[in-house]
């Protein structure tokens, strides 16, 4: 079982998809030909590689069209049209990079986008409500659930804090996006 991760989706405004996702951000310019370098929100950045148009939100939401991409380390370094000089990639420098949900890779049956697991219900293998996943984040072994406990959870003292869970098999029992649930080896007392 795996997780992907991807950051929230914006609102449809005309002629703009209504399925963007944030997958980077810009950090600057690569070199001295338009070049940008980008910070991908996922180990995987194979939809930043094949969507050949990307949504910036810098200087106004727009569409640009890729022209090449490649990694460069961790990073990802790209050129855009329009984007001809230096100056013109320092200029979008911490715009946010979206694409469309349409351009990511099917995923096998056990793995999810974070996007999708973000706002399911997280259950005890007794039925027992924890709470909802509030977001993600990866330690570097594994990727973890932060779910925030719910005022129904137990007695509700817990109510307002975050339980964090390992998102592994140990744990994670199951994933239920058609029920909107979790189920989880875990207890509010952990």
């Amino acid at each position: 079982m795996s997780a992907v991760v991807l950051s929230d989706s914006v609102a449809a405004l005309d002629g703009v998809p209504d399925d963007l996702i944030m997958v980077g951000h810009i950090t600057g310019a690569y070199g001295l030909n338009g070049w940008v370098k980008i910070k991908p929100y996922s180990t995987e950045a194979d939809a930043l590689l094949h969507a050949k148009t990307w949504w910036l939100d810098k200087p106004a939401l727009r569409d640009v069209v890729m022209m090449q991409v490649k990694m460069h380390s961790d990073d990802i370094v790209a050129q855009l049209m329009g984007v001809a000089d230096r100056n013109a990639a320092e200029a979008l420098k911490g715009a946010t990079v979206q694409i469309s949900r349409r351009h990511f890779p099917a995923l096998s049956d056990d793995e999810f986008y974070w996007i999708d697991l973000i706002g399911l219900d997280v259950e005890t293998t007794q039925g027992v409500l924890l709470g909802q996943v509030s977001d993600m984040m990866d330690n570097g072994a594994h990727p973890i659930l932060r779910v925030a406990v719910s005022a129904a959870a137990a007695d509700g003292s817990k109510a307002g804090q975050e339980l964090l869970i390992p998102f592994v098999e140990q744990f994670v029992l199951t994933v239920d996006k058609a029920a909107r649930k979790i189920t989880v080896d875990w207890e509010l007392s952990y």
